[in-house]
């Protein structure tokens, strides 16, 4: 089979000097299916029974789940909203899966699932982020870091529903390092942020329209939820303008492509640059699938 690939590590020196950090970028974006999202997906296809799998999803699940899903011979139905990129529909439509499109504005992709679920009793449903397959797969990220030998001080990735911060704090745990782990979320999603200072989940009234797309979600999951309360460091709500910088700031610097979703951990350092100067500070770009017209014009205005 194809186990996920190792991630890629990127020094920028120019970009470390702009912002006064010691920067390493974590590069998911040449992740089979363009995101870390493989790493959970692989982790659910290769270890459920069901020879159905049914997802939600804005995009870069649903391309993993559906890629995963043909490795080991398995059906799978995505939930997909009607904004979410052409790019990752026609992605999911193209490794095999059957897409469920939905105007959110009328019915939530979980209302939908839900439906489907009950359409498909024998089929496994597989959330993109509230799964401890997919907190475990995710974990591997943290854990090829520290295999590197790499001395941080803190991990900042993108938060959604939690999977993937989840999944960084559980392995810093087992390391045993002193590693802080920050959640990056777009102010206009800010979920994660309120539930953290609350000390509750707090769930959105409605899907954002962050550019972030990434990370519209309602609310966090409970099984991520449970792993984050106390075991993130911070959420730092990063703008619609720090999420674009952040784009043009990896094109320009470091020569690399990433989707809005994917920007928002050096969008985080951008928001708060005075808390990272001189920190060992490690960015996950989480993923790279940008819709070619909407990431030509973030880069053209630079």
């Amino acid at each position: 089979m194809t186990p996920p690939r190792p991630t890629t590590i990127i020094h920028s020196p120019r970009l470390s000097r702009k912002l006064g950090v010691e920067l390493v970028l974590a590069s998911e974006t040449l992740q089979y299916t363009g995101s870390f999202k493989f790493r959970a997906a692989y982790n659910v296809a290769s270890k459920v029974r069901e020879a159905h799998l049914i997802t939600a999803s804005s995009g870069n699940f649903g391309q993993a789940i559906a890629y995963a899903c043909a490795l080991f011979g398995k059906r799978c139905t995505v939930v997909m909203p009607t904004t979410a990129p052409r790019i990752k529909i026609d992605a999911v439509r193209e490794y095999g899966a059957e897409v469920d499109l939905v105007d959110v504005k009328v019915k939530g992709r979980l209302e939908r699932l839900g439906e489907l679920a009950k359409e498909f009793p024998d089929a496994y449903v597989a959330s993109p982020y509230d799964d401890p397959l997919v907190i475990e797969g995710n974990a591997g990220l943290a854990d090829e870091l520290f295999s590197l030998g790499l001395e941080l001080d803190f991990i900042i990735a993108p938060i959604g529903g939690g999977g993937l911060t989840s999944g960084l704090v559980r392995a810093v745990r087992r390391s045993g390092k002193a590693v802080g782990v920050i959640a990056a979320e777009p102010a206009l999603a800010n979920d994660a942020a309120q539930s953290f200072r609350a000390g509750k989940l707090i769930s959105q009234p409605d899907e954002s329209e962050t550019i972030a797309d990434g990370a519209r979600m309602l609310r966090m999951g409970d099984k991520n939820w449970e792993i984050l309360r106390d075991g993130l460091t911070d959420v730092i709500e990063v703008s619609e303008d720090q999420i674009r910088e952040g784009v043009r700031m990896l094109f320009l610097l470091a020569n690399l492509k990433a989707e809005p979703t994917g920007a928002l951990a050096l969008g985080a350092v951008l928001a708060q640059r005075e808390r990272f100067l001189g920190k060992r500070v490690c960015c996950v770009i989480s993923g790279g699938n940008a819709d070619p017209a909407a990431y030509a014009a973030l880069v053209a205005s630079a």
